[in-house]
């Protein structure tokens, strides 16, 4: 996740230099110091008040939730889904088990990083109380299940004989380069990792992303919206592709209908009888079918150009 946030701070023009070893950062350019922190602190410096704006997974977020109850001054609120780092929390078990249901791990032992998502989830499973009333009695006393808390190498734990089963982090998009890169920092496993481990999932927790959470009172509001603001625009442009075309006027309702924009196309005279130019934005992945779409319907001069950046 580090070079896909790195790049986020690089395309919303906040300019910095981080020396060897230091986790603190001033920008270049903004009255802003950037802390670079484990992803599962995040929540907690962010939801504390401590820091304006983080990037973390979802995971983390739900994590931190499930230990610390947010109230009306701490916890976080989320931001924006800055569309990278999709992955799964998910409770698995050796392939060549016995288990193929979640119920069958109760009273047996499973290691996780997450130990507040896991207590809870198997609490429901138990049918112990697992809200907000306050109890002398921990909620691990509580449990059937033995939750092991395991910093790394989770999907280890039952091949050597120390769970039962694990819940762990599996990367929706793991066969590719971005996945690699977006979360070269953490433990995240691939779904090809999982089965190399011979487990299979049999349920998910939650369904995570990286997201741009900030405090519920920052201290600069005006600088956290820019910064927000800044980093949608940048995420709608990597998203999508500006299309030009030439097209007969008679043809502008279907031209309209296969090129609707975000908002609406841009429609402008040229100089010849009859016919308009259009300027639309068009998402990325669909890019060619609208392309062979247009020339179908009597479009000219088809050009697709990158946006850099938008608002």
């Amino acid at each position: 996740m580090d070079l896909a946030a790195l790049d986020l701070l690089a395309g919303s023009d906040i300019k910095f230099r981080r020396e060897t070893r230091l986790d603190i950062a001033l920008a270049k350019n903004h009255p802003i110091a950037l802390v670079f922190l484990p992803a599962a602190d995040i929540p907690t410096f962010v939801g504390e008040g401590r820091v304006d704006l983080g990037i973390t997974g979802l995971d983390q977020i739900e994590e931190h939730k499930a230990i610390a109850i947010p109230t009306d001054d701490s916890g976080v609120e989320e931001v924006l889904d800055l569309q990278f780092g999709s992955c799964k929390l998910q409770v698995q078990v050796p392939e060549r088990g016995a288990i193929d249901d979640p119920k069958g791990l109760i009273g047996k032992n499973v290691c996780t990083s997450y130990v507040g998502l896991t207590e809870r989830y198997f609490a429901n499973l138990e049918g112990v109380d697992s809200g907000t009333s306050h109890s002398s009695v921990p909620m691990h006393d509580k449990l059937q299940t033995k939750i092991k808390y395991v910093g790394g190498s989770v999907e280890a734990a039952c091949a050597l004989g120390v769970a039962d089963g694990v819940v762990d982090l599996v990367g929706k998009d793991f066969s590719t380069k971005q996945f690699a890169e977006a979360h070269a920092d953490t433990s995240i496993e691939s779904g090809e990792t999982m089965r190399a481990a011979g487990l299979k999932a049999i349920d998910t927790l939650v369904e995570s992303k990286a997201v741009l959470i900030k405090s519920k009172h920052p201290s600069n509001i005006g600088l956290v919206n820019i910064i927000a603001s800044r980093m949608r625009g940048l995420i709608a442009a990597q998203q999508f592709v500006l299309c030009q075309y030439n097209i007969p006027r008679s043809l502008l309702g279907m031209a309209k209908e296969i090129t609707p924009g975000k908002r609406a196309p841009t429609i402008t005279q040229i100089d010849e009888a009859d016919w308009v130019a259009i300027s639309s934005m068009v998402e990325k992945k669909k890019i060619a079918s609208v392309m062979d779409e247009l020339a179908s319907c009597g479009a000219t001069d088809i050009l697709v150009l990158e946006i850099s950046n938008s608002r």
